[in-house]
């Protein structure tokens, strides 16, 4: 059940500078947890204590994921998971 990862382009450096990777999972967690298997390093720019850090944002098919089930949001065939940081600035 492949779940297409969209890589944002901050966190590539820790993933072998790929964009995007498709992986199995039936929710955002084993989609989380197959990532940080492939990337082991991209694991603490994403989780913080378990937990997704308070500036990353998860969309699951353009939806975040924290109006769902948040990390057990289910996941099908073909869905799309994009790790989005959020940008500050002024």
């Amino acid at each position: 059940m492949p779940i297409k990862v969209q890589i944002p382009q901050a966190m590539r450096q820790h993933a072998d500078g790929q964009a995007s990777v498709d992986l199995p999972g039936a929710n955002v967690k084993e989609v989380l947890d197959a990532l940080g298997q492939k990337f082991p390093n991209i694991v603490g720019r994403i989780f913080e204590n378990g937990q997704v850090r308070r500036f990353v944002n998860l969309y699951l098919n353009d939806e975040d994921i924290r109006y769902l089930d948040n990390l057990t949001s289910a996941t099908k065939d073909g869905d799309v998971l994009a790790i989005i940081p959020a940008v500050a600035g002024g």
